[in-house]
C-alpha cells in the first residue's frame, strides 16, 4: 500500500488551499492510499531552526530532540508520494512551511553530505511529489515579472536534492477573482493529476 503525506501550509481552514488538501486526502482515500496529514499551523509546529540544529545541519549529521519534527521526519521517510499546499506570500512559501523545509528536511532524513556542509548532497528519499501552490498574480505576470520563483525553489532547490523522481507542480491563480466555477475547475486538475500519480508504480 501506498503512503501519501499531506503537507499543509496556510493558517485559515476557510481558505481555498483548505479546499485543496481536501481534494487531495479525497483522493488519496478513495484509491487505498494510506494518508499522512501534516498540518502545519493546526499542529503549532514550530517552524524556528535553533542554534543547535544549525550546527548539526552544518556538520551533516541531523538528531531532531523535537517530538513533532522526529514524527514529521519519521513520516516523510515513510511516504512514497508527498503533496504540499501553500499560498505564494512574497515569492516563497508562508515562514511556517520554510521552516518546515528548514527543519524536516535534515540531512540524514530527506539527503546526505559528504564530507559536512561542504560535501556533494546524496538524496536519501525516493518519491513522487505534487505541490499546488496558489497566488492572487495571474501566472503570465508572475513568470514575466517575477520569473515565478517557487518554481525555481521547489524545482530545482528542494524536490531534486531530496530524491522526488516524478515531480507536478500545480500554479492556481488569481484565486481572489476565480468564482466557484474555476475553483472547481482547478479542483478537478488536482484530482486528475494526484490520480495519475497514484497509479504510478
Amino acid at each position: 500500500m501506498k503512503t501519501c503525506l499531506l503537507v499543509i501550509g496556510h493558517p485559515r481552514p476557510d481558505s481555498f488551499n483548505y479546499a485543496i488538501a481536501d481534494t487531495i486526502a479525497s483522493v488519496a482515500r478513495r484509491h487505498g492510499v494510506c494518508l499522512i496529514i501534516q498540518d502545519l499551523y493546526k499542529d503549532t509546529f514550530d517552524p524556528v531552526l535553533t542554534a543547535a540544529e544549525s550546527l548539526m545541519v552544518q556538520s551533516g549529521i541531523y538528531t531532531a530532540t523535537n517530538e513533532l519534527v522526529s514524527r514529521y521526519q519519521q513520516e516523510l521517510l515513510a511516504a512514497d508520494v508527498l503533496a504540499v499546499v501553500h499560498p505564494n506570500w512574497w515569492g516563497k512559501p508562508p515562514a511556517m512551511l520554510s521552516g518546515w523545509l528548514d527543519r524536516v528536511l535534515a540531512p540524514g532524513v530527506a539527503y546526505k553530505l559528504q564530507n559536512g556542509a561542504a560535501g556533494m548532497p546524496e538524496a536519501n528519499l525516493r518519491l513522487q511529489a505534487l505541490v499546488v501552490t496558489t497566488g492572487d498574480t495571474p501566472l503570465e505576470r508572475e513568470v514575466a515579472v517575477f520569473g515565478d520563483p517557487l518554481a525555481h525553489i521547489w524545482g530545482n532547490c528542494v524536490l531534486p536534492y531530496i530524491g522526488a523522481e516524478h515531480t507536478r507542480r500545480l500554479h492556481l491563480s488569481p484565486v481572489s477573482a476565480a468564482d466557484s466555477n474555476q475553483r472547481a475547475e482547478w479542483l478537478q486538475t488536482v484530482e486528475t493529476e494526484l490520480t495519475a500519480m497514484l497509479k504510478m508504480s
